[in-house]
């Protein structure tokens, strides 16, 4: 028999950990397209209900919003003046701010990492000090708009390196080594009164665990200050779910860094796995299901190291990848929102 002492442990253990959860572990989203959406006249919808894009995700838990920024977009809408405006519709909500340093005028990853175009020409260190003085000029535009991110990460998914050709990997290490010092003290010298953000370091190998071991082997020979492991993981391109356990678990206790999965996602219809068996059903459903074993593997990384992930665009309609989102053709959306309500839903 359980002693009433006994019982009165648990409870109060139990309560903790909720809010634990409620106040640190990030329940995230890339909502960087959600403006643009809404500025077209895209309704999100809840119960055919319409609301704000970003008020779906509140009233659901999620307490972290992730904006790109590009350097001089041409037809993407992620330059500053836009970053800003959501930034501030977020923060009005009661999102925590992390901002996803692109430095390309268009998408950087793992294939494809543009030098900006006014960049273009110059020196490698010339190119150094462009990325502090960018660094350093937009995180002050942020922080005077009373945005100031929480969590920068300096590069996307740059486990080829960034701003090709200078710091294309594996041949310039000493250049992108350069690069994330030169983001980083761009940060520090944009503080201010401000406290500082987390700095992350990103790469795509979410389910790669000897890969993470040679790219961040490699990395702490620069004596890089950095808070944050961030990942990718999409099953199609990173492996099983046993893959990403494998990786973040020993991500977390080799490198003593808090480990976010940064960018996940899966489909509702039939997209990525239309001749071979999907580990869950594409299904609205079965993306459901997908988040939450997700997050439990999360949730379990060694050591409390794991604090959050964030979904990957799910409030962008009209798009190639739309199949990933949460909202239907109508704008409606899918059961996948309600993963968080039994953590954060009193």
């Amino acid at each position: 028999m359980i002693s009433t002492k006994k019982i009165t442990l648990i409870l109060f253990l139990v309560f903790l950990s909720q809010t634990t959860f409620s106040q640190e572990y990030m329940v995230g989203a890339d909502l960087s397209f959600v403006k643009e959406a809404e500025d077209k006249g895209f309704s999100f919808k809840e119960n055919n209900i319409a609301k704000p894009g970003l008020d779906i995700f509140r009233e659901h838990g999620y307490n972290w919003i992730r904006l790109r920024l590009f350097n001089s977009p041409k037809e993407l809408p992620n330059d500053l003046e836009y970053t800003i405006a959501l930034a501030k519709e977020a923060k009005k909500k009661g999102y925590k701010f992390l901002l996803d340093y692109h430095y390309s005028d268009t998408w950087a990853d793992p294939q494809k990492q543009f030098v900006p175009k006014a960049w273009e020409g110059k020196t490698q260190k010339e190119v150094e000090q462009l990325v502090y003085e960018f660094t350093k000029e937009t995180m002050i535009a942020f922080r005077e708009a009373d945005v100031y991110p929480d969590m920068v990460q300096i590069g996307n998914e740059i486990s080829n390196g960034m701003i090709w050709p200078y710091g294309k990997l594996p041949e310039n290490w000493d250049n992108l080594a350069a690069f994330l010092k030169a983001g980083i003290n761009g940060v520090y010298a944009s503080i201010g009164n401000n406290s500082s953000p987390k700095i992350m370091i990103h790469i795509d190998k979410g389910g790669d665990k000897e890969f993470t071991k040679y790219w961040f082997d490699k990395l702490h020979k620069y004596d890089i200050k950095y808070d944050v492991i961030g990942q990718s993981y999409y099953p199609w391109w990173h492996g099983s779910l046993l893959d990403l356990r494998e990786c973040l678990n020993f991500a977390a206790l080799t490198y003593k860094k808090d480990i976010v999965l940064v960018e996940t996602a899966y489909n509702h219809s039939p997209a990525e796995y239309i001749n071979k068996k999907p580990p869950f059903p594409e299904t609205a459903e079965g993306q459901k299901e997908f988040l939450e074993e997700v997050n439990n593997i999360i949730l379990n990384i060694p050591e409390n190291r794991g604090k959050g992930l964030f979904w990957w665009e799910p409030a962008a309609p009209n798009k190639g990848f739309s199949y990933r989102t949460y909202f239907d053709e109508n704008g409606n959306v899918k059961p996948v929102i309600n993963v968080f309500d039994k953590y954060v839903r009193h």
